[in-house]
């Protein structure tokens, strides 16, 4: 029979090895990184179509997807417009914001070097470069454009003007703190009564006809009967009677209309800008 032994028994431990596990070799990091990207990218679009205009998303969206003109043509030039430049009329863009009209289009909108619109003889380009002119002696009276301003400072910031087709362009409107009607009864206050005042001074300038339109805000709530529609021809007969008083001639004011909230200067119907009137200064060939 063997001796016993005192030495201790050998014990062989094998370590069981998974492939594959712990943190998935940092896959998950990548993952969160582009998510965090994307939400950030998304938050940024949100942003923007609410901080942007409609004519600025128009023109951003131009600018991502140009027109490129191509040469249906072969030959003529080494260029890649067939021996023409980028700067030539029939090259150049021709849609979107930014873009050039062709020059026939620009004769027939009267945008063209003489100033034609549908066949428009130079009489009629001399009457609305004249017209031109009175509007912008019409407007250095009301705003200071070109000196010294009739409107008092506080009133200015409820006046702004612009010339359009139609005529000259004179807008009023409410501010945050200060409106220019009464808001229960339509009532004109006294800024109101001193605009109106000086624009029918300032109207003396020129025999044009008027036309007068009230614009108001949209209602918080819907209605059975909106009251826009009424409140906002209510205002415009207003300023009507307004300009009347203050010597202006019944003959003159060719249109008084009330829009409602139909016409929003804004991108919010509720904003208080939106409540404005706008006196029109008509062009000759449009008073008729």
């Amino acid at each position: 029979m063997a001796a016993q032994s005192n030495a201790a028994p050998v014990i062989i431990k094998r370590k069981k090895i998974v492939a594959g596990g712990g943190h998935h070799g940092g896959a998950w990091k990548v993952a969160y990184a582009d998510f965090v990207t994307a939400m950030m990218a998304f938050f940024l679009l949100m942003w923007l179509l609410n901080a942007t205009t409609e004519q600025q998303r128009k023109g951003l969206a131009d600018y991502f997807n140009p027109s490129v003109p191509i040469v249906r043509v072969s030959g003529g030039g080494d260029g890649m417009f067939g021996g023409e430049t980028i700067f030539e009329d029939k090259v150049a863009m021709q849609n979107g914001t930014g873009g050039v009209p062709p020059v026939d289009q620009l004769e027939r909108d009267g945008d063209g070097p003489i100033g034609q619109k549908d066949g428009a003889g130079p009489e009629e380009a001399a009457e609305k470069a004249e017209e031109d002119a009175l509007f912008a002696k019409v407007e250095d009276l009301l705003i200071g454009g070109g000196g010294e301003s009739l409107v008092t400072e506080n009133a200015l910031k409820h006046i702004v003007t612009r010339v359009t087709d139609e005529g000259l362009v004179i807008e009023l409107f409410d501010v945050e703190d200060g409106a220019l009607f009464s808001e229960h009864d339509d009532a004109p206050r006294p800024i109101l009564v001193d605009l109106v005042r000086m624009i029918a001074d300032v109207a003396e300038l020129v025999t044009n006809k008027l036309a007068i339109g009230g614009h108001m805000r949209a209602e918080p709530v819907v209605v059975a009967e909106p009251r826009v529609w009424r409140r906002s021809l209510a205002r415009a007969d207003t300023v009507r009677r307004l300009l009347e008083t203050h010597g202006t001639a019944a003959e003159r004011i060719s249109r008084v209309t009330g829009h409602a909230d139909r016409k929003a200067v804004t991108d919010i119907p509720m904003d208080i800008r939106n409540n404005r009137i706008e006196i029109v200064i008509l062009r000759s060939n449009r008073g008729e």
